[in-house]
């Protein structure tokens, strides 16, 4: 595929705050710091979102930015402790930056969520960061409702875009110019990613949240009787799950309503990537009602109701089974 300018910024800006947040889940992850705090997570969501951040200030001065990130966690005395630590794992990236800088870089993602612009977020998979297992820094452009390009770095997926590894891979893509992976480690080829031709939804592989929380496990069942489908679903957090799918790991991907959050909106940023990434490898992403996600409607996709996700083959006949 070729490589836009867009597209290239994303790949060097998801990698840099991949491999960081991954130092952090290394070195954090499972240690006890404060709960208000949620650390490590909240020490890799703001030194990623003040990563790209910065990144994308460098390379479009006037690009907005939508990131999942509020800076007010950070400022005045009650934040200093946490702005202190942030800043000294931004500066293994950028050994310049200071505290002010880091403030600013992750207060310039509260950008609108209208005409052009891009949207982060930068640790995808909260709980899974924080057992030490899947998670994504996913960073799209979006312009006029439309999603361009996506980048999702998944540290700890295996090449090729399994579990059967922890290298860390990226997925890319750009509209009409398909989908490619490489590794997160610089000087990696790239090779394509290729959505399955599993077309019998008895072999289906169907995966979905770890979390209960996050979808409908019960009706998650339900279906996979009534589908026949013969394997166990697969349990990964994050957007992690679009590359599994976009590389022929998977056939199916459900984030059903959890039945304490029937009214809950999905937010852009932790749809925007994976959407652009899936469907350029040959893929379909739709809500509940086989409707197209719609980014026009500010950070939450306010007319959509859930998200079924699949190789494209099996997409009308899952749906049917949805909506039955």
């Amino acid at each position: 595929m070729n490589f836009s300018e867009s597209l290239s910024f994303s790949l060097n800006a998801v990698r840099k705050a991949g491999s960081l947040a991954k130092q952090i889940q290394s070195e954090l992850a499972g240690a006890h710091i404060t709960k208000e705090d949620r650390s490590p997570v909240t020490i890799a969501d703001f030194a990623a979102q003040a990563i790209v951040s910065k990144m994308l200030k460098d390379a479009f001065p006037n690009a907005s930015l939508v990131g999942e990130e509020d800076a007010s966690m950070l400022e005045g005395e009650s934040g200093k402790e946490l702005l202190e630590t942030v800043t000294s794992y931004v500066t293994k990236v950028f050994p310049e930056a200071t505290s002010d800088d880091v403030l600013s870089w992750v207060a310039h993602g509260s950008g609108q969520a209208q005409g052009t612009f891009w949207t982060l977020d930068p640790i995808d998979g909260t709980k899974g960061y924080m057992r030490g297992e899947q998670f994504a820094v996913a960073l799209a452009l979006i312009e006029n409702g439309n999603v361009m390009l996506g980048a999702l770095a998944c540290p700890n997926l295996g090449a090729g875009c399994t579990l059967e590894s922890s290298e860390g891979i990226i997925a890319l893509a750009e509209k009409g110019q398909g989908a490619c992976w490489t590794l997160l480690d610089e000087g990696g080829d790239f090779a394509p990613l290729n959505a399955s031709t599993q077309d019998s939804i008895s072999e289906a592989r169907l995966m979905r949240s770890v979390e209960s929380g996050h979808t409908n496990t019960g009706k998650i069942g339900e279906l996979i009787d009534e589908l026949s489908i013969s394997g166990d679903p697969v349990c990964l957090d994050s957007q992690a799950k679009y590359a599994v799918l976009a590389a022929g790991n998977g056939e199916i991907l459900l984030r059903l309503l959890s039945p304490g959050k029937l009214d809950y909106k999905e937010k852009i940023w932790d749809q925007a990537a994976g959407l652009i990434v899936l469907e350029e490898a040959g893929g379909q992403i739709t809500d509940l009602y086989g409707e197209p996600l719609d980014f026009s409607q500010g950070s939450t996709l306010a007319r959509n109701s859930g998200v079924c996700a699949t190789n494209r083959i099996l997409h009308s006949t899952v749906i049917n089974a949805l909506t039955d």
